[in-house]
């Protein structure tokens, strides 16, 4: 019988999960990123909100995910030269990790920032011919 996997006999222990991904934009959107010239504001606060929201969330959206009493959440994105990188760290003292919460905050954040900036990445006929997010992973975790 699938479901959660049971973690009544495991020990709680310092965990640590850091994921990073990036948001693959046109120079005209970096442009307007940084010269603060975005329609819905700030897409870099936003976006740091956003992934704080949905690593706190991570249950309700990964079915059979542990809801984990975190210890702190930090999220960083900087504008680099053709993109935007977002780095999530994600720490509990629990009995399981907390991959899954950093990849979620990762990937949120990449998503938010990517709708508010959407209006500026769309060619003529409406579509995103260059704009993708990659290279989401697991940096590194501690137990």
């Amino acid at each position: 019988m699938g479901g959660m996997i049971d973690i009544q006999d495991k020990s709680s222990t310092d965990r640590e999960a850091v994921s990073e991904g990036f948001l693959l934009l046109g120079e005209k959107t970096l442009e307007a990123i940084r010269a603060g010239r975005t329609k819905k504001g700030d897409p870099l606060k936003t976006s740091e909100v956003a992934a704080i929201q949905a690593v706190k969330n991570t249950p309700s959206l990964i079915p059979f995910c542990h809801p984990i009493p975190l210890t702190n959440v930090a999220v960083e994105l900087e504008v680099l030269d053709e993109r935007v990188r977002c780095e999530c760290r994600v720490k509990a003292h629990y009995k399981t990790g907390v991959e899954m919460e950093s990849l979620v905050g990762v990937s949120v954040a990449l998503l938010t920032f990517w709708d508010m900036v959407k209006y500026l990445e769309k060619d003529e006929a409406g579509q995103y011919p260059h704009t993708r997010i990659e290279d989401v992973r697991v940096v590194s975790k501690v137990k």
